[in-house]
């Protein structure tokens, strides 16, 4: 078993990269901190040159090096379907244990529930919406926090205290 050091983090990459982006700039950044490590510096999951239970299997090894897991739910969040591996299904192309209906955001939110991860849930939101959240880590979260909020002269910014506080939540 892997030394686990790292922080994974989990969101629909094409929606709320925004939202993943903030929090690695607040990672390296001297003055805001989150001090984590990134499990997704290990490898990278997502690649347009192969198959979906081949993804799975990258992120299930990132996974394995985690000690926390964070989960950014945007607005599409729990209708993504991408993850499915269609391929498994009509030709046994990829290796059985990667093979499932779930989606990637799921199956990493099962994964982590599976290895007790602690587990937070960020809204790339005003508000934290569970209707949003992938439904098995909504009772299993120590959290839930929007990570946007409406400044005294009515913008929108990040919110990095309560951000930060989440994360302190983790232990």
């Amino acid at each position: 078993m892997p030394y686990r050091t790292k922080t994974y983090i989990a969101a629909d990459w094409e929606n709320d990269k925004n939202a993943v982006d903030i929090l690695n700039y607040w990672n390296k950044n001297i003055y805001r901190r989150l001090s984590f490590g990134d499990a997704h510096e290990l490898s990278k999951c997502l690649s347009d040159s192969t198959n979906n239970c081949n993804i799975k299997k990258n992120c299930s090894q990132n996974l394995d090096y985690s000690k926390h897991f964070v989960l950014i739910v945007g607005n599409k969040t729990k209708t993504l379907r991408a993850g499915y591996c269609m391929y498994c299904k009509s030709y046994n192309y990829c290796s059985n244990i990667y093979r499932t209906n779930k989606s990637f955001v799921e199956f990493e939110c099962d994964y982590a529930i599976r290895n007790n991860l602690p587990i937070i849930v960020l809204y790339n939101s005003l508000h934290a919406d569970k209707s949003k959240c992938i439904d098995s880590v909504i009772y299993r979260a120590k959290c839930h926090t929007p990570m946007l909020m409406r400044k005294w002269d009515g913008t929108i910014d990040w919110d990095y205290q309560g951000i930060k506080a989440a994360f302190d939540k983790l232990g």
